[in-house]
């Protein structure tokens, strides 16, 4: 199984896929369309929430030559080799160790109140799918860790051997969508009190053999779901994401402009209600005239979630599951 097996709605999906020994970034020309608007005036700051490789980050600099950059990553992997990428663009690109909630307090630190836009691709990237002792690929055998940052936090190998039974099978309903969850977890539990779980492959072919062969038969890799779920509990993915795309739009200036790529359902709904929710009013029914602080802060730039064309799947089947949704500032907040 190649690598291509990742391009589903899974565990496994990237933010950046491979070509010609250079990542591609996914939906890359849309992302700066979207963002022209706000990037093109002198000044402008731009926020890569998700550095990974820095594909997004190195565009962003070479289509904007008047913007700054600034970019986050918790691996500090992924920044080493972005610094590396980026070093032609000297102090306008400043890369930080940070994950993707922390925005407020990044930008506190370097004196900026407001930025002009903000891109998100969420998921794993190609650099820790790729390599295999990372533990986030199902189709090779590795450590099971899944921590983008591996200076902190449980690994996935804890989480199985660790957890309550019934929070493990909220997990994999949850952050999965694993209809087979009770299965999977009963079958996890009898064989870790046999021996703990230390690497992907008996992970594997545990969920193999604890499915019927009717779930066996549909939608790709069998363990792709847990491994999602996995991955999501390690590294806390969606409480942070919660936190940061409000934090994102609350960081815009008036006319910003935030775009954010999702790969998996769950990502893509929190997404689509942050800004579905900016794009509101919030006046009580039956006002006549609705106040200037009742008025919708957000107007949608994309009709629903943007998919990628057919053209860029065929060069890129990781960009497959990929959602893009974007939203420009249209006020301040209300006091």
């Amino acid at each position: 199984m190649g690598r291509e097996a990742h391009a589903n709605k899974d565990g496994g999906v990237p933010r950046e896929g491979q070509g010609q020994g250079r990542h591609v970034p996914v939906m890359l020309q849309r992302c700066l369309d979207l963002l022209a608007p706000a990037l093109e005036r002198p000044g402008a700051v731009v926020v890569d929430c998700t550095l990974g490789l820095g594909g997004h980050s190195e565009a962003l600099l070479s289509r904007f030559p008047e913007a700054r950059l600034v970019a986050l990553d918790r691996d500090k992997e992924a920044l080493r080799l972005s610094e590396e990428r980026l070093a032609p663009f000297g102090d306008r690109a400043t890369l930080v160790h940070a994950v993707y909630d922390e925005l407020p307090e990044v930008l506190d630190r370097l004196g900026l109140t407001s930025v002009q836009g903000v891109l998100f691709d969420l998921g794993v990237s190609s650099m820790q799918l790729d390599e295999a002792d990372r533990g986030f690929a199902y189709a090779q055998d590795a450590p099971l860790d899944m921590r983008m940052d591996q200076t902190t936090g449980i690994g996935a190998a804890e989480v199985l051997n660790t957890y309550p039974p019934g929070e493990l099978v909220r997990i994999l309903r949850a952050y999965g969508e694993e209809k087979q969850a009770k299965r999977i977890v009963s079958a996890v539990v009898r064989e870790r009190d046999k021996e703990p779980f230390t690497n992907s492959a008996r992970l594997v072919e545990l969920i193999r053999d604890s499915l019927p062969q009717a779930a066996k038969r549909t939608g790709g890799n069998p363990a792709k779901r847990t491994f999602q779920a996995l991955r999501i509990e390690v590294n806390g993915e969606l409480t942070v994401l919660e936190r940061a795309v409000p934090a994102a739009v609350k960081a815009l200036a008036v006319e910003g402009r935030i775009a954010v790529l999702a790969y998996h359902s769950l990502e893509d709904r929190l997404v689509k209600q942050v800004l579905a929710a900016g794009a509101a009013t919030t006046a009580p029914p039956g006002l006549p005239v609705v106040p200037e602080r009742y008025q919708p802060r957000l107007k949608l730039l994309t009709r629903g979630a943007e998919l990628p064309t057919e053209e860029e799947i065929a060069q890129n089947r990781r960009a497959a599951p990929a959602r893009l949704r974007g939203a420009q500032r249209i006020r301040e907040d209300a006091e």
